[in-house]
C-alpha cells in the first residue's frame, strides 16, 4: 500500500498543475514561496486535485491542523502525522505547501516580514478545516 503523503505523488501533482508551453496562461491560480518560488497553477487541474491535495496535507502531524495545533513551522513539515519521515527535501515540502495554498486548504500564518523572527527564518502555516477561497488572478 502506497503512503497517501509521499514524494513521488507530491512532485507528480505539482507538475500536473503547471501549465503546459501552448496553454492560455492569463487565468491562474496564485501561490507564493518560501523563496523565490513563486508559482501560477492551471485553475482547472488544481480543481482536479484538490481533494488528493487535502488528503496529503491532513496526513501532517496535527499540530499543523487549524482544530490542533493551529499551526506550526515550515521546518516540522518533513514528518507525517504516524512520525515517520516522508521526505528529506525542503523543496518537496514547499511543493506540497504551494498545492495547498493554491488549493486554499493552507494559510501561512504571518506575513513575509515576520519570518525572520520565526525559527529558522521559516514561515508557520496552518492546515485549514475547509477550503479557503483563493482569488484566480488574470495576467
Amino acid at each position: 500500500m502506497t503512503a497517501i503523503l509521499n514524494a513521488a505523488r507530491v512532485k507528480e501533482i505539482f507538475l500536473a498543475c503547471l501549465f503546459k508551453n501552448e496553454e492560455d496562461k492569463s487565468k491562474y491560480v496564485p501561490a507564493a514561496g518560501i523563496t523565490t518560488t513563486n508559482v501560477g497553477f492551471h485553475p482547472g487541474r488544481i480543481e482536479e486535485h484538490k481533494a488528493e491535495i487535502a488528503n496529503m496535507l491532513n496526513e501532517l502531524p496535527d499540530e499543523f491542523k487549524e482544530s490542533g495545533g493551529g499551526g506550526m513551522s515550515f521546518l516540522n513539515a518533513c514528518m507525517d502525522r504516524h512520525g515517520n519521515q516522508w521526505t528529506g527535501f525542503h523543496q518537496t515540502m514547499e511543493q506540497l505547501f504551494l498545492l495547498g495554498l493554491a488549493t486554499g486548504k493552507i494559510t501561512c500564518l504571518l506575513p513575509r516580514e515576520s519570518w525572520p523572527a520565526l525559527y529558522g527564518g521559516m514561515p508557520y502555516y496552518a492546515v485549514n478545516n475547509d477550503f479557503k477561497e483563493v482569488e484566480l488572478k488574470v495576467a
